[in-house]
């Protein structure tokens, strides 16, 4: 006879057996977790979704209603403090009910334990700059001679690069 190595014993848990029903009933109130974070942008709006983004949704004891957990930095949190109520009211206001009754807020450093780093904003590329006039100048000069247009364009583009390259 071999033993199983879980201690279940072929039982499982209410909470996994309950899991898709309380999911689905909870989606049928409108409240789906998911839809916070895949339209936060939308919901929060451009000035309070760079500063925190929405890391957990609870419901506790306390009636109805759940808690928004929101993750921001120690710089940021105070600005969001500010503007909780607001931002509850955007969040209830997608839901059509008062699906959220707290906001807590959770902050954490910039630089830290590596789950607490916080990246609110994808990195910008960087601006390119123009060229000084003389060098443009050159880098046309030398292609002048290549009859083909499409080739010429990509040589005077190699010819600004290296020449700018040069000068820095």
């Amino acid at each position: 006879m071999t033993r199983r190595s879980t201690t279940t014993y072929g039982f499982k848990r209410t909470a996994n057996l309950l899991e898709s029903r309380i999911r689905r009933a909870g989606e049928s109130r409108g409240f789906a977790v998911t839809r916070l974070l895949t339209h936060w942008d939308e919901i929060a709006g451009p000035d309070l979704a760079g500063l925190a983004r929405p890391v957990d949704v609870k419901y506790g004891r306390q009636g109805l209603g759940a808690t928004l957990t929101l993750l921001t930095d120690g710089a940021r949190a105070q600005l969001i403090e500010m503007q909780k109520e607001k931002l509850r009211e955007r969040v209830n206001g997608v839901y059509g009910y008062n699906a959220i009754a707290r906001i807590r807020i959770t902050q954490t450093a910039a630089t830290g334990f590596v789950d607490g780093q916080v990246a609110f904003e994808p990195a910008k590329p960087p601006v390119a700059a123009t060229p000084d006039p003389e060098t443009l100048a050159r880098a046309s000069a030398s292609t002048t001679g290549i009859g083909d247009t499409d080739l010429r364009a990509a040589l005077e583009a190699l010819a600004r690069n290296v020449l700018s390259k040069q000068k820095t």
